[in-house]
């Protein structure tokens, strides 16, 4: 009986995440993913998890460093996103501390990819056109996520 209440929270975890636009013109720096389940690509800004007492601001900086070894600047809050959606067949439930920066070193605009690892999944990011996401092409996540670039 215990077990099945330890696998019932943590089946209802909510994840709280730091993430960070960077704009290029008509182009943006995206995380790719891949749901094996809907067999689908998608795309989601950089950033990840906060930790315990750590500010969403030192997230998204340690995020950025940890992930592709890169600082940021003129960083500002954006907004704080609810998103409840479904991932390799499973409900999941994220609270996003979203913001908007750029990178500190121009050689970041001049990149085609950077591959990286997120603990143990090897993981690419880009630039990718807007218009790919409007014209719905690609499918960028959170699903109303375009409205704050």
């Amino acid at each position: 009986m215990c077990f099945a209440i330890v696998l019932l929270l943590d089946m209802s975890k909510i994840r709280v995440l730091s993430l960070g636009i960077v704009r290029d013109g008509d182009r943006l720096f995206l995380s790719e993913g891949y749901d094996p389940v809907k067999k689908q690509p998608f795309y989601r800004v950089l950033g990840g998890g906060i930790d315990f007492g750590e500010t969403s601001l030192d997230a998204l900086k340690r995020e950025f460093q940890e992930e592709i070894q890169a600082e940021l600047k003129n960083i500002e809050y954006v907004a704080c996103l609810e998103n409840i959606f479904t991932y390799k067949g499973k409900q999941k439930h994220e609270i996003i501390q979203l913001y908007r920066c750029d990178f500190v070193h121009p050689q970041f605009y001049h990149i085609d990819e950077i591959k990286f690892a997120e603990g143990d999944r090897k993981k690419r990011a880009l630039w990718i056109e807007i218009q790919r996401f409007e014209s719905q092409e690609l499918k960028i996540v959170p699903e109303d996520f375009l409205q704050y670039v």
